[in-house]
């Protein structure tokens, strides 16, 4: 029995241009998923995901023959999935799932599947260590994306993500350790965002993006190197305004939160998913009252 794990991922800066080679700050999280992995004496993985409560959620019977062909007939769009991105790995490694003999597979995730922290990522990464594959290369052949959350898949520490013109990209382990970040938590907005339909909206709305590229990568490199809660909330806020600008959509504390006395910040693909908040355990009880009972300390959160 062999078991792979992955962390999950919380992007603080760049959503969106880090497509275009922003340089991003990214969190790896306490929260992740693993995959176990036991031989079976036929030609078949039995698969299971099962969530953090320990309940399946998604299991089917695949041939493996089914996965060196096509995805004909699949019982479900989740078996489609997990088929497609076996056979892509098999395109990348002819050798994987070759014997007659398979697996039992156990997928498991540390996180409701509907808190956006890479259920899909963790999932593309675990399979890419299983198949000896790269991982960037199966997450192009099946979600796609900046790759960013493979990068904090494989970290544990806070890293800056930048993806190169030349198709490579460049990821620096560093030091972000906030002396103020029991002032920060994040609240779930009870929704989940689809980032592949985030990315379609920042494509139709893109323009030349150049300059903002410049700007976001200097707020990067404030926040990283940031002393005060005062001057966080500045640059958190300043961030907000240039990507509210650049993809034509009000900032979430405007459309959600107008009245909070403290800054809030999208993460990720805007819409859904969770949200940083700066304030005082105190601050808590104003998104509570609105209904949004799932709300982390940054400790509990972010390895």
């Amino acid at each position: 029995m062999t078991t792979y794990r992955s962390n999950g991922k919380l992007l603080l800066t760049a959503e969106y241009v880090v497509l275009d080679g922003a340089n991003a700050l990214a969190l790896p999280t306490k929260y992740g998923q693993s995959l176990t992995v036991e031989p079976f004496d036929k030609p078949q993985l039995n698969w299971k995901s099962i969530d953090h409560k320990g309940e399946i959620w998604f299991e089917a019977l695949i041939i493996l023959e089914k996965i060196a062909s096509d995805f004909s007939n699949p019982s479900s769009d989740l078996e489609k999935r997990v088929i497609e991105i076996l056979h892509s790995a098999k395109q990348l490694n002819s050798e994987f799932l070759k014997n007659d003999s398979g697996f039992k597979v156990t997928a498991k995730l540390d996180f409701p599947n509907n808190w956006g922290l890479g259920s899909s990522s963790t999932l593309i990464n675990n399979i890419a260590n299983w198949a000896n594959v790269d991982a960037y290369q199966l997450l192009e052949l099946t979600f796609g994306g900046s790759g960013y959350d493979i990068a904090c898949a494989q970290c544990n520490n806070p890293i800056t993500y930048q993806n190169n013109l030349d198709k490579t990209r460049t990821v620096n382990s560093i030091s972000f350790n906030p002396r103020f970040k029991n002032e920060l938590f994040f609240v779930h907005l009870n929704q989940k965002q689809n980032s592949r339909h985030g990315i379609e909206h920042y494509k139709t709305k893109k323009q030349n993006v150049t300059t903002i590229i410049k700007e976001i990568n200097s707020i990067t490199d404030s926040i990283i190197n940031c002393l005060s809660i005062s001057e966080f909330e500045t640059l958190i806020s300043a961030h907000e305004q240039i990507i509210s600008k650049l993809i034509n959509l009000p900032t979430v504390k405007l459309a959600l939160f107008p009245d909070y006395s403290k800054a809030i910040k999208s993460l990720g693909a805007w819409g859904g998913d969770f949200v940083l908040a700066t304030g005082s355990p105190d601050d808590m009880f104003y998104f509570k009252n609105k209904g949004y009972q799932t709300i982390i300390p940054y400790n509990e959160m972010i390895l």
